[in-house]
């Protein structure tokens, strides 16, 4: 089977799990920014970027280290169990530290009168990270289709849970007072079942993969653990640094900006905005999943770099086809936030750039991978991150939410650009870099086009910009030459030229 057909195949099979479940918590967001004012949603945003950067430390690039090593040795058994032992220890040293520490750590999240909500976040980041390697177990087995139905499963329930104590729990209390809702239901909790949520998801996902538990022969080698922690480290760093890149600003907003622009309004104003990119981050989580064992298992083909290359390319057609369809339909995708949060808007194409390029970065990483050279991903990391807090620490103070948007894309551009270049010298690809740089430029000046239109009426303004998209199409199907396989998919079979 064609490689980049294998690839793309599953690549929509974790897109649609990935996607569907991402709008089903997207469309949560209009429920938020109703029902909690932006300094409500802005504790939540804050809250959940800790979250983020905490999982990565809690995994330790343990999924990737699986992949690695469970193409190299012989008994792929005994990788999966060493690793998902040192998982439980280390998640249950996380749960001790917690649990003894929680009143100053409540204290410094700015969560002294919620610590339940530290609680059911550090219980929800131990299970998550205790199933994350069953998870890439399931990835690298190609069982797509289980993996895809669990998370759709933890998508599900987060959603119904939300939708309960957010939407009905309020609305019977309000029309139907006789009926005692309140015993389960407290209205003052607020913000709190949204991580009630998260944690009754995550349980839940624990307890479907109980079945793949039960036939884990749990055998532990203390020497194998260390040659993937070694592998893992630079890979540990680098998720750090990737995580703080994306969620640096979310963190810093409360204590850069002043306290008389109310810093918590800025920050649940970006993280609501933010939202608004998530079909880009819905495609490059789906790649991803997708890509990592995929290209270690690539690797042993003699065209595997002519692959490479050939995935590199497509993945940035795609991404450039989301930038303008959400950039031109914009006016449609922002109904997903309430009005009082659109003064944000302008944030959104640095962001969905931000991410592409993030997505770009991480199809590069695999030549320090492949030539177990991890400790330049760490570097490139490193440096990423010296970005990002610096201009967080320049710009925030003084325009705010706008400033942390141009400190993201210039964080993932640099490390882009970095990758690419140390990436052509260690492990080089023939990635069609004229063609990409000439997609990238034409779609710029599409989108400048774009914002020269000017209508009151939204609907004929996103008519307009219609064609725009089409001309990106067309200027794709020539170049690539797409006309041919699409002649033969609807029977043309004479020559077109």
């Amino acid at each position: 089977m064609n490689p980049l057909k294998k690839l793309a195949g599953e690549t929509v099979i974790y897109g649609l799990s990935s996607i569907l479940g991402r709008l089903l918590n997207w469309l949560l967001v209009p429920l938020y920014t109703n029902v909690f004012f932006p300094e409500e949603y802005g504790v939540v945003t804050n809250l959940m970027s800790y979250v983020a950067i905490f999982l990565v430390i809690l995994t330790y690039g343990m999924e990737t280290g699986y992949f690695r090593f469970v193409s190299k040795e012989k008994d792929s058994s005994i990788v999966f169990s060493t690793g998902f032992i040192s998982l439980l220890a280390t998640t249950g040293l996380f749960w001790l530290l917690i649990f003894t520490f929680l009143s100053p750590l409540a204290g410094h999240l700015n969560a002294s009168e919620n610590k339940e909500f530290v609680v059911l976040l550090a219980l929800t980041l131990g299970f998550d990270a205790i199933t994350a390697l069953p998870f890439a177990k399931l990835r690298q087995e190609n069982r797509a289709m289980r993996y895809a139905g669990l998370k759709l499963i933890n998508i599900f329930s987060n959603l119904g849970i939300n939708l309960f104590f957010l939407l009905l729990c309020p609305w019977i209390h309000e029309n139907y007072a006789s009926i005692p809702i309140t015993k389960i239901w407290n209205p003052d909790f607020g913000i709190g079942y949204i991580f009630v949520a998260f944690f009754v998801s995550s349980l839940l996902n624990l307890v479907l993969l109980l079945p793949d538990f039960y036939r884990i022969k749990l055998r532990f080698d203390g020497k194998l653990l260390r040659k993937v922690l070694k592998f893992s480290a630079p890979i540990l760093v680098v998720s750090i640094c990737g995580m703080l890149n994306i969620n640096l600003d979310k963190l810093a907003m409360p204590e850069l900006i002043p306290a008389d622009q109310n810093p918590m309004y800025q920050t649940g104003i970006y993280g609501a905005n933010y939202k608004l990119a998530v079909i880009m981050t819905l495609f490059i989580q789906a790649f991803r999943y997708a890509f990592e064992p995929f290209f270690f298992a690539q690797a042993k083909e003699s065209n595997s770099k002519q692959v490479y290359a050939g995935v590199l390319k497509y993945f940035v057609i795609f991404g450039l086809l989301i930038f303008l369809g959400v950039m031109f339909y914009l006016d449609i995708v922002k109904i997903l936030i309430d009005s009082s949060y659109h003064e944000g808007l302008g944030i959104v194409p640095f962001v969905l750039l931000a991410n592409l390029f993030f997505g770009i970065f991480f199809s590069l990483s695999l030549w320090y991978k492949l030539t177990d050279k991890t400790r330049y991903g760490a570097y490139i990391a490193i440096v990423g991150s010296v970005i990002t807090i610096v201009l967080n620490i320049v710009l925030v103070p003084r325009i705010g939410y706008y400033g942390a948007a141009y400190a993201v894309l210039a964080c993932f551009v640099t490390m882009t650009v970095v990758s690419y270049i140390l990436g052509q010298k260690h492990y080089p690809v023939p990635y069609d870099l004229k063609r990409i740089l000439f997609y990238m430029t034409f779609a710029m000046m599409l989108f400048w086009v774009s914002t020269c239109i000017e209508m009151d009426n939204q609907w004929l303004k996103m008519a307009a910009k219609t064609p725009l998209l089409v001309l990106f199409l067309l200027v794709l199907i020539q170049t690539e030459k797409l006309w041919l396989p699409l002649g033969r998919l609807l029977g043309i079979n004479r020559k077109l030229n």
